[in-house]
C-alpha cells in the first residue's frame, strides 16, 4: 500500500455508517450496515468488527475514528451514554476496538464529528471560527474555534440543542425542559405538525400556504435559539445540517430577521449562515480526520 488510509465510523439509531479514507479525504470504499436491535453496546461492537473485516478485508487501514450518538470523554476513549441506546454508559468503546482490531481508536460525539468533517472538507473549510447545528432526529451541535474542535475540559462542550429555549416547553430527553431540541428537530416537527420535514418541504416548493407558514414560524424558533449562541460565540458563520436543512430555503429568511432583530451589530458583523455541504457523510468524514489527527498525535 503507497499511502496510508484509516477507517471513518458514524453509529447512528438505524444504520452504522463506515468508509476508508485516504489523507487527504477521499473516501476509497463505503459500507452501511442496520445498526442491530436492540443496539447494546456488545452487539454494535460485533457489528462494527465484521464491517470493518468487509471494508478492510487486508488489514491495511491504520487507525479509526468513531461518531458516537452522545458525548465522549475529553480523551476520546469512553462513550458516557447515548440517550437513544439502550445499556450505553461509560462504555469504552475505543478499547474495545483496539483490542479487536489492533488499530489505535478515537470516538467522539456524532455531531462534533460532522463539525471537523466541515471544517475539513464542507462548508466550513475556509473559515477558523463556526458553529455547526444538526436539525435531525435530536438537535446536536458543535463548535470549531481557532480552527480546532472546542470540547470542553470533559469531553461534553457544545450540546447547542439542549440550550433552554422555552422553560416551560416539553420534557427533553436531557432532563431539560423546552429545549431548543424540543423546537427544532424532526422529532418536534412531527409533534407540531402531524407531517414529516420531507413532506412539508415539499408543500413549501409547490406553494401550499400552511406548509410556508409553518416554515416561517420554524425560522423564527430556530433564529431566537441562535441569537443566545451568538452572543457567546461570535462566530464568522452557522452551519445548517441534518435531515430539515433540505428546507434551508424556507426557514432561513425568518431565521436570518430574529438574528438581526435581536443581535448587537458587533457581535454579527459579516454573520454567515450557510447550509452544510457533506450531507449524511459528516459524521463519518469527521471521524476519519479525528483517526488522522490521533495518528499525527502520537
Amino acid at each position: 500500500m503507497d499511502q496510508p488510509e484509516v477507517i471513518g465510523i458514524d453509529i447512528g439509531g438505524t444504520a452504522i455508517k463506515l468508509g476508508r479514507f485516504s489523507q487527504d479525504g477521499t473516501c476509497l470504499k463505503c459500507l452501511t450496515v442496520a445498526t442491530p436491535q436492540p443496539a447494546t453496546p456488545e452487539a454494535v461492537l460485533a457489528v462494527i468488527v465484521d464491517a470493518i473485516a468487509q471494508i478492510d478485508p487486508d488489514n491495511q487501514t491504520i487507525a479509526i475514528g468513531v461518531g458516537m450518538p452522545g458525548p465522549a470523554d475529553a480523551a476520546g476513549r469512553i462513550a458516557k451514554i447515548a440517550i437513544n441506546l439502550p445499556g450505553w454508559l461509560d462504555v469504552p468503546l475505543a478499547e474495545w476496538l483496539e483490542i479487536k482490531t489492533g488499530k489505535p481508536t478515537v470516538i467522539a460525539n456524532d455531531a462534533n464529528c460532522a463539525g471537523v468533517g466541515e471544517a475539513w472538507l464542507g462548508a466550513g473549510r475556509n473559515l477558523q471560527n463556526f458553529i455547526l447545528l444538526t436539525l435531525g432526529t435530536g438537535v446536536g451541535g458543535a463548535i470549531i474555534l481557532d480552527g480546532k474542535l472546542f470540547i470542553g475540559h470533559q469531553g461534553a462542550a457544545g450540546e447547542l440543542g439542549l440550550i433552554s429555549f422555552k422553560p416551560e416547553g416539553p420534557m427533553c430527553n436531557s432532563g431539560n425542559q423546552g429545549s431548543l431540541e424540543q423546537y427544532a428537530s424532526i422529532i418536534a416537527i412531527r409533534r407540531r405538525t402531524g407531517k414529516e420535514p420531507d413532506q412539508l418541504g415539499a408543500l413549501a416548493q409547490a406553494g401550499d400556504a400552511e406548509a410556508l407558514a409553518f416554515w416561517q414560524e420554524y425560522g423564527r424558533d430556530l433564529g431566537i435559539g441562535l441569537v443566545s449562541l451568538i452572543y457567546v460565540l461570535t462566530p464568522q458563520a452557522i452551519v445548517i445540517g441534518g435531515g430539515v436543512s433540505a428546507s434551508f430555503e424556507f426557514f432561513l429568511p425568518a431565521a436570518k430577521v430574529e438574528i438581526e432583530r435581536r443581535v448587537m451589530y458587533t457581535s454579527r458583523t459579516g454573520l454567515q449562515i450557510l447550509p452544510a455541504q457533506l450531507g449524511n457523510s459528516a459524521g463519518m468524514v469527521g471521524a476519519a480526520k479525528l483517526a488522522w489527527q490521533k495518528i499525527t498525535a502520537e
